[in-house]
């Protein structure tokens, strides 16, 4: 008797970036795009957004396990030069 793991996800990963006049932010493991005035609005965006694409949906069937923690990343400008 054969015993397959399945390795599923516990979080979906997303990325912030300041565009010319919004926040953008995008997931990396599912197709989700939104945007904000500012971060507390990206974020809250994104987190409706990310619900809205996986309601009715089995997250088992994507890959993920129960209740994933969504992790955000943010782009930020460069660092002036040190010296």
């Amino acid at each position: 008797m054969t015993h397959e793991v399945e390795a599923l996800q516990h979080t979906i990963k997303a990325f912030i970036r300041r565009g010319k006049k919004y926040y953008v932010a995008e997931c990396l493991e599912i197709a989700v795009v939104t945007q904000g005035k500012t971060l507390d609005e990206t974020v809250e965006n994104l987190k409706e957004a990310v619900g809205l694409h996986l309601e009715g949906r089995t997250l088992r069937e994507l890959g993920f396990a129960p209740n994933p923690t969504l992790i955000v990343t943010m782009e930020v400008e460069p660092m002036a030069d040190v010296a």
